[in-house]
């Protein structure tokens, strides 16, 4: 059964009311931050995965408009990021990108170790590593080719779309309780009540804010030319032979006019750190993993072989205990490093748009984290993905 774009949309906000409701009702949702979309998403998945179990219907939804939505979460991202406080996450970002590059080693050499164990092809431990999982279900695609027909593993694609499924799932689970233990463990505060309005602002700093029509028109003004001139950038880079996600290309594009154009023309109303700006930007997020969660094909978990439940358990333990010992005190053992460990954790077993997930839900309850918005979507939207194509032919290599 196919729905439409309005059906899928329709669905979609029903899943985002299911979720705000659910983390209401029910104190574990809440009290570890689980996002909303995930916790509706995944509702929604496993009530489809039961419809198609027992009917044999398999939903299937208009996901054109959805890549748009996470296109506008970025630029949206960008527009919120002043220059002052990319400087101060410079150390950061460097310094959580070497470790999420160490991480892709342990999670490959996991992946092989598991598969040697169980007497499986150490090459389908590889496609439960860092292809599914850091790389998530993209990556996944580029490379299960690569394994059905050099490697002989006739189901690669399945197996590495079942891990990166259950990864995005517990990648968005584990993020929130994590924050949690590191704020209550170390009782860290964010530093300053008073910091601007951002991406994930607590619930009830919108009760009284502004946002009328005129807020809302500058807003969708500026965020439309930062996507305009992100395709341009995208079309330049592209033609030079490089390949970006057009995701990342708008939020360089944000970043560039928000720290250049209210510089030249000071009296412009621009929407940088403004109730509006965060408005739009919690809303296409929210739409874009309620679309993207409600979606999974969980069903596919079922055929998974009891090798590759091992592995991913493992993974997950072996991810937890990373973020909290290793992510987190190598990043100062600060608020902004709980944020930014959560949404480490979200990024390494799921994709960028659950880590953000992770750190809105934190951020939302504990206060803002402006530093945590730029570094994680910066490392997990261009440099991982780089740096992890890059290992695998390492390991490929290696394996022979």
């Amino acid at each position: 059964m196919a729905l439409d774009f309005s059906e899928t949309l329709i669905l979609a906000i029903l899943v985002l009311f299911t979720g705000m409701h659910l983390n209401k009702k029910i104190p574990f949702f809440r009290n570890y931050n689980i996002p909303e979309p995930v916790t509706g998403g995944v509702l929604a998945s496993l009530v489809l995965g039961l419809i198609y179990a027992i009917t044999g219907i398999e939903v299937k939804f208009s996901l054109e408009q959805r890549d748009a939505l996470l296109i506008v979460f970025f630029t949206t991202v960008g527009l919120s990021a002043k220059f002052s406080t990319l400087l101060k996450g410079g150390s950061a970002l460097v310094v959580l990108l070497v470790l999420a590059i160490v991480f892709l080693f342990v999670q490959n050499l996991t992946g092989i170790g598991a598969a040697q164990m169980t007497d499986q092809s150490s090459h389908m431990g590889l496609l439960s590593g860092s292809i599914s999982l850091s790389g998530g279900h993209g990556t996944t695609i580029a490379w299960a080719p690569v394994f059905s027909n050099q490697y002989m593993i006739e189901n690669a694609l399945e197996i590495g779309i079942a891990c990166a499924t259950f990864g995005l799932v517990f990648g968005g689970l584990i993020g929130g309780p994590i924050a949690q233990y590191l704020i209550k463990k170390h009782d860290l505060k964010p530093y300053t009540e008073t910091a601007p309005v951002t991406v994930g602002i607590k619930h009830d700093e919108t009760k009284n804010t502004s946002i009328s029509v005129d807020s809302m028109l500058v807003a969708l003004f500026v965020i439309s030319l930062a996507i305009s001139l992100g395709i341009q950038l995208n079309s330049l880079v592209e033609s030079i032979g490089l390949k970006l996600p057009m995701f990342v290309t708008a939020l360089f594009s944000g970043i560039f006019l928000t720290n250049t154009v209210p510089l030249i023309f000071k009296q412009i109303q621009w929407p940088t750190n403004t109730p509006t700006l965060s408005l739009v930007s919690d809303l296409s997020l929210g739409l874009f993993l309620a679309m993207s969660l409600m979606s999974l094909q969980l069903w596919s978990l079922v055929d998974l072989a009891l090798p590759l439940i091992l592995v991913l358990v493992l993974q997950i333990l072996f991810t937890v205990l990373f973020s909290i010992f290793v992510v987190f005190r190598l990043l100062g053992k600060s608020y902004e490093s709980a944020v930014m460990t959560s949404g480490y954790a979200g990024l390494t077993l799921g994709a960028t748009p659950t880590a953000i997930a992770n750190m809105t839900a934190v951020t939302k309850k504990f206060g803002v984290s402006h530093k945590a918005f730029i570094v994680v979507p910066l490392v997990g939207a261009f440099f991982i993905d780089v740096c992890n194509a890059m290992i695998i032919n390492g390991f490929l290599i290696a394996l022979g």
